[in-house]
Formats: C-alpha cells, sequence, structure tokens
C-alpha cells in the first residue's frame, strides 16, 4: 500500500518539496530510505520505531521502503520523521490517508514521541506558502519564525498524539498566530554609546561609519576601548526594515541559531575568534552552510586582532566585501549566500610583546612595518575608515557627565540615510559605501580646491585610486550628516583623515 506525505529539505537558505513516498508491502520485515538521504535520516527507524511503541501504537512488521522524491537530490536533517510515522500510522488506519493531502509536516522525533525542532522552519513556510498549501504542521518551538510568513495556516504542536488528533479533528485546533508589533516593538539590549568615556574623535568616525555604511579599521593599544566602541555600533544603525528582518532571519533559521525567538529584530553583532578558518568565515562544509559574514548580514561583523588571522581567510573577505554576496561551488551544487555587512575590524599599533607600553610614535618603526605587513594592501583599500583610538586620559575616565547617547546619534545618522535613498532612488543601492565608479563620478564632484586638495593626499600618501574612490564616498557622506548637497573642502579633509594607516604603508 503506497502513501504520499509532503515535506520539505534545505539547500543553503532556501527549501524545495520533498514527497515523501511510502510503500508497506508483505514480505520479511524490513526498513529502507532511498532518495540520496543523510545518515540522520537513515537513523530515523529507530527513532520512529520508540515514538510509536511508546505513544502506544505499534511499528508494522512488514517490508517498508520510503523513497524521498526527487531521489536525485541530496536530502539532509532529521525533519523527515514526522512524516515517515504519519505514513505508517496511515497504513495501520489510524489517521485518514485523506487527511495528509495539501499539508506539509517537518518535525524530529523524540524517543517518547515529542516533536523536537528542526532547522528552516521559516524558508520552509515560505515555499509552503508559494505552493499554495492548505497548512503547515511544526513542533512548537518551531511555530513562531514559521508563523512570521502571512497567508499560510501554522499549526505547532507538541508531540505525536496530537499531530493524530489535529488530523483526526483539524476544526478543533488553532493555528499559531504572531503579533508583528509586539515582536518590532521588543526591547532591545544594545549597549550605548553614552557608556564610553572620552574617544571623541572616535565616536565621531563611527558615526560617519554607520550614516553611510562604510567599513571601519580601529588602530589602539590594549584598553583604549577598540571592542567597547564597536560593540555599541549597532545602537547607531537605522533600524532594521521588515525585508531586512525576514532576510536576517532566513540566514538563522537555516543555521539553527534563532534558539526559540520568532524574528531577529536587531542588527546583527558577528565577532568570531582570529582561529577561525575558511568555512567558518566564509561558509561552506559538504553540504554548504552560512560562515560568520553571512550570519552578519544587515549588521556588524567585527574582527579583533586583525593581523593575528591567517592571511588566506582575510583575503577570501574581499570579493564577499566588493558584492554583498559569496558564491560556494560544489561538485553538485553551487549556492549563494548574502553578505551585506559592515566590516569592523581593530588591531594594535605594534606587534611586540608587552606592546601596551607601546603607543604612537614609541613603537619602533620597522617593528610597526613588519606588524602591518601581515595585511596587504588590496584589503586595506577596502577599508574606508581608518582610525587611531588612544589610550583613555584619566579626566576623562572619572567625567561624571554622560556622553551623547546612541539615541541622538542614531537620529542624524538615519536622516543622513534618507538623503541617500532619496539620491540613489531607482538605483540598487541604499548608502553611499556602495556606490559603483560611475555613481562617485556623478555624485561626488570636487571644487577645483577640493580637486588639489585630493591630488596632493594622493601624492604624499601613495593611494590608490580605489583607496581615492573611497575617500570621495566618504566625503559625500559627511556632507549627507551636515546637510549639504556639495561636499567642501572641511568634508573631502576630515575624509583623508580618517585613512591613519596609509602613512604607515
Amino acid at each position: 500500500m503506497l502513501f504520499k506525505i509532503l515535506s520539505a529539505s534545505l539547500q543553503g537558505i532556501e527549501a524545495f518539496p520533498v514527497e515523501v513516498e511510502l510503500d508497506v508491502t508483505n514480505g520479511l520485515p524490513h526498513f529502507i530510505v532511498v532518495g540520496l538521504p543523510d545518515t540522520s535520516i537513515r537513523e530515523s527507524e529507530q527513532r520512529i520505531r520508540s515514538a510509536l511503541k511508546n505513544c502506544g501504537y505499534e511499528f508494522p512488521r512488514r517490508r517498508i521502503v520510503v523513497n524521498l522524491a526527487p531521489a536525485d537530490r541530496r536530502k539532509e536533517g532529521s525533519s523527515f520523521d514526522l512524516p515517515i510515522a504519519l505514513g505508517l500510522l496511515a497504513y495501520l488506519n489510524l489517521i485518514p490517508a485523506e487527511s495528509l493531502e495539501r499539508k506539509l509536516f517537518l518535525a524530529e522525533l523524540a524517543l517518547d514521541g515529542r516533536l523536537k525542532p528542526v532547522r528552516g522552519a521559516l524558508i520552509v513556510s515560505l515555499l509552503a506558502r508559494k505552493m499554495n498549501l492548505e497548512a503547515m504542521v511544526v513542533p512548537a518551538e518551531n511555530g513562531p519564525e514559521a508563523a512570521l510568513v502571512e497567508g499560510l495556516r501554522v499549526y505547532n504542536l507538541e508531540s505525536l498524539p496530537e499531530v493524530i488528533n489535529f488530523l483526526r479533528q483539524p476544526s478543533s485546533f488553532k493555528p499559531c498566530h504572531l503579533d508583528l508589533k509586539s515582536i518590532l516593538s521588543q526591547a532591545s539590549d544594545e549597549a550605548d554609546f553614552s557608556e564610553v568615556k572620552g574617544q571623541f574623535h572616535v565616536k565621531r568616525a563611527l558615526e560617519v561609519a554607520a550614516a553611510g555604511a562604510h567599513n571601519v579599521l580601529l588602530i589602539g593599544p590594549p584598553g583604549a576601548g577598540k571592542t567597547m566602541l564597536a560593540r555599541r555600533l549597532p545602537s547607531i544603525l537605522p533600524p532594521m526594515s521588515w525585508q531586512e528582518i525576514l532576510e536576517v532571519t532566513q540566514i538563522y533559521s537555516a543555521a539553527g541559531l534563532l534558539r526559540g525567538r520568532p524574528a531577529i529584530c536587531t542588527r546583527p553583532f558577528r565577532a568570531p575568534h582570529h582561529t577561525i578558518t575558511d568555512a567558518g568565515l566564509i561558509g561552506g562544509g559538504l553540504i554548504p552552510r552560512p560562515g560568520e559574514i553571512s550570519l552578519a548580514h544587515h549588521g556588524v561583523l567585527f574582527l579583533d586582532e586583525l593581523p593575528e588571522f591567517r592571511r588566506k581567510v582575510l583575503e577570501d573577505l574581499r570579493q564577499p566585501l566588493e558584492d554583498g554576496q559569496v558564491v560556494i561551488s560544489r561538485a553538485s551544487m553551487s549556492l549563494t549566500f548574502p553578505c551585506s555587512f559592515m566590516l569592523v575590524a581593530a588591531m594594535n599599533p605594534c606587534g611586540l610583546a608587552f606592546q601596551h607600553v607601546f603607543s604612537g610614535e614609541d613603537c619602533p618603526e620597522s617593528e610597526r612595518r613588519r606588524y602591518y605587513a601581515r595585511l596587504s594592501s588590496p584589503l586595506l583599500d577596502r577599508i574606508d575608515i581608518q582610525v587611531e583610538v588612544p589610550a583613555v586620559k584619566f579626566s576623562e575616565y572619572v567625567a561624571s557627565a554622560p556622553g551623547e547617547s546612541s539615541a541622538e546619534i542614531r537620529a542624524r545618522v538615519v536622516k543622513a540615510r534618507e538623503r541617500q535613498l532619496l539620491r540613489f532612488r531607482g538605483l540598487p543601492i541604499y548608502a553611499n559605501a556602495q556606490m559603483r565608479t560611475k555613481e562617485v563620478r556623478r555624485f561626488c564632484r570636487l571644487t577645483a580646491e577640493g580637486e588639489r586638495l585630493l591630488e596632493a593626499a594622493m601624492k604624499k600618501l601613495g593611494l590608490t585610486a580605489r583607496a581615492l574612490d573611497r575617500i570621495l564616498k566618504v566625503s559625500r557622506t559627511i556632507a549627507d550628516l551636515a546637510g549639504e548637497e556639495e561636499i567642501q573642502l572641511a568634508h573631502l579633509s576630515e575624509a583623508i583623515q580618517y585613512r591613519a594607516l596609509d602613512r604607515f604603508l
């Protein structure tokens, strides 16, 4: 007897439908799964057998063949436990076979019959709505994220017996409801810039970076506050739009990192350790999964102790920084992960032991150059703002007056972003940092006096053409913060001073 139940499998941050075909025939008891399953799917027999037994049902002593169609695409994960178990229950006449139609089932089974959460419920719910299905059944923990998709009835159930009751009497169950307004208005526990003592010019540089989505490099001795400042950058970035929330939540859902949250409503901040591998940062694996750069999508990627990262890992960042996406190719597939993020890096001014005694000119020039040589010029060219972070003075540390709050800074940043959105209307650009060469030539025109200043800076600092474009983009952002249509000499001068590292290379 043949039964068909609809489920889905993940491929990157997208899902594709999988038809679970279950054929139960007479013969020696045997259970086999075909259709390119991974190890966790092949082990599903033992989970399903124990779940049925512990819920008071019989596991059929028949020849059972499970086919996951389409058979030519690899499937992974434990989310097929529930649809396979339902096929067996339909064979035992415990549920009507017609109740399985036009519904999608996704859950792992615990040995006692509970439904355990799985990865990618939000992504699968988007697929179910696209397929115009009637309903979707997921574990209770996955209900809130799956219910983000409007126009689809999502039932978040606790156990296998509850699923059986639902299929027998669907009218007695209500679909999961999510209050979007309450999610968007959730209080944020972001750290605030008012807690930072001193460092006024660094705060200004981060405000400019936030206003134009520019990459930043902070250079300063240990204890100067580089990490503290970087962690507060998301608090001054513009609030996330609904489309951005969906995109980021999809990535975290695919990675299994939602941890009970219905959605990611604040800008991500990712700070991987310097021992991270290429696959961990960029993404990868036998079946590729999102890396740290994708988990930082629409947020901030913070690389502390930048020269300590392996050079190949840093070089792999160059293409994603330019394109806002990364393509990972394997023999059987090619997946694209979004990664439009702000890069914030931090490093010490010197690589010597006990380097806290060195600051600025105290570090030997030979040691400084050897330390900076760990970083490639093409990578540094892609960092728009390079700013020195000096040690905090005692008078600033003991000052009782709080600094400017993140809310005040964010208000200026939002106004600057609004000017940019108006300027780039009709273009696939939302911030100055994303301007291509033709947009730079169009929107970043200089006066004759400004051109002479830029030429002098190029000769003195040995700037590349890419570095000049970066300076013009930062100048445009500074002008936007000031509410000016034209780039003034003061805006250009401030942008040039944010190339602190160029004079050392």
